[in-house]
């Protein structure tokens, strides 16, 4: 019978982590191809499982951007194979030698890449997780255990299911991704206690689920994933190209953390660029929330689309077609609205202006710091990493797109000619 207790599951999990570290690059390149082709040969039974899942969700009016996440079809799980195969086919970190020197005193020292160990990965909405963090852990020779929100609990079961099947055909540890099969929050409190099976816990969601981990784990937490996400639009900016990359990053997927919350606009093309944003966005079905500037820019009366910025707007993370514009009279007045309301998560410029792009790079210390580009490209896909298990936002360890090199720490190999220390 499997385990079910968190416990069992942890205690499971760090045994077969022992197997999963000491497997060859090879075979763990084939457990993952081997799980993508499970799922292909099951997407019927996933789709089903789904559908079941975002039934309910719609029964209970959940939020139209919280039903985009959670759901699955057949393009997603297309991409879904796809990224999964693309992580297979990436250079293994695992005992990767680094900073390799000979000291004076006749010793040979390295670094050399090793797993984590045990991860834990608690999320919501989103099933394409389930598989994402799973193929990485697998790749870099961790051992997870996965527990997804009581919306996804069908998705996630038929998900893993195909996981566990792709293991047992490649020979590894089915026991290398455990799955709390429960909705029970009081689980995930205990799960932050295993501090002696639990290596790191790796929350995806909302903040209250990062407040949560953070304030109840013995275990040490790597935050992200929430995105209060800006690009400012520099006086220097070509406008017409600079329309379709605000365009992308607010329509092309809203409900996800790397979607576009604000638009800063310069005051010297603000009475241009304004306009032509909102007219653009708007037959998109964006809905604006504009400072005082930004309104005076528009024709009286305000479009529909329009509605005077409140309180705590610009401190959103809106995960739908809402858009906060806000007029600015300098690079500096952009940059310190960036450091007071962004969550450090992708930012960026659109500017003509070399200086002032190599400014806001300079400036702006947040995981992902975009010239002249959509805020979507952070990904791990897009930016060749084949996928993600979280976008950290802190400092130590990781930052950004969370992959398989940051899912290894490193040991320090010392070697001698039977020296001892003087």
């Amino acid at each position: 019978m499997a385990p079910t207790s968190p416990h069992s599951l942890a205690r499971a999990a760090r045994i077969a982590s022992r197997s999963l570290a000491q497997s060859s690059s090879d075979i763990r390149q084939s457990a993952l191809k081997n799980i993508a082709d499970e799922i292909e040969k099951n997407r019927n039974f996933i789709l089903a499982s789904n559908q079941m899942d975002v039934e309910e969700a719609k029964k209970g009016n959940l939020a139209e951007a919280f039903i985009d996440r959670l759901l699955l079809n057949e393009e997603r799980i297309g991409w879904i194979t796809t990224d999964l195969r693309r992580v297979a086919d990436l250079p293994d970190p695992v005992g990767e030698v680094f900073d390799e020197q000979l000291l004076p005193n006749g010793l040979n020292v390295r670094k050399q890449r090793v797993p984590m160990g045990v991860l834990a990965i608690i999320y919501e909405a989103r099933p394409n997780v389930t598989v994402d963090a799973a193929g990485l852990a697998i790749k870099s020779g961790n051992t997870v255990i996965l527990r997804g929100s009581r919306e996804t609990l069908n998705s996630n079961r038929a998900l893993v299911q195909s996981i566990h099947n792709g293991l047992k055909t490649t020979g590894l540890p089915e026991g290398s991704v455990q799955f709390v099969d429960s909705a029970d929050r009081e689980l995930v409190f205990e799960l932050l206690k295993l501090h002696n099976e639990i290596d790191l816990i790796i929350p995806r969601g909302g903040s209250s689920l990062h407040k949560f981990c953070r304030e109840n784990s013995l275990i040490p937490v790597i935050t992200g994933g929430i995105g209060i996400c800006h690009l400012f639009v520099d006086a220097s900016a070509d406008l017409a190209r600079a329309l379709p990359v605000v365009r992308n990053a607010k329509i092309q997927r809203p409900s996800v953390c790397n979607a576009l919350d604000t638009v800063l606009v310069h005051s010297y093309i603000a009475g241009k660029f304004i306009p032509e944003l909102v007219s653009t966005l708007t037959a998109d079905g964006v809905t604006f929330h504009i400072d005082e500037a930004a309104a005076n820019s528009l024709p009286t009366p305000l479009p529909s689309s329009v509605a005077p910025a409140r309180e705590g707007d610009f401190d959103t993370e809106w995960l739908s077609l809402v858009l906060g514009i806000k007029v600015v009279n300098s690079l500096d007045e952009a940059i310190d609205h960036i450091s007071e309301h962004s969550t450090a998560h992708s930012d960026g410029i659109l500017t003509e202006d070399k200086a002032n792009a190599d400014t806001f790079v300079s400036r702006v210390d947040s995981a992902a710091v975009y010239v002249n580009a959509s805020t979507r490209f952070t990904d791990g896909s897009q930016l060749g990493l084949g996928a993600e298990v979280a976008i950290s936002t802190q400092r130590l360890h990781a930052r950004g797109p969370m992959a398989l090199r940051e899912l290894t720490t490193f040991k320090w190999v010392i070697e001698g000619d039977y020296l001892a220390r003087p």
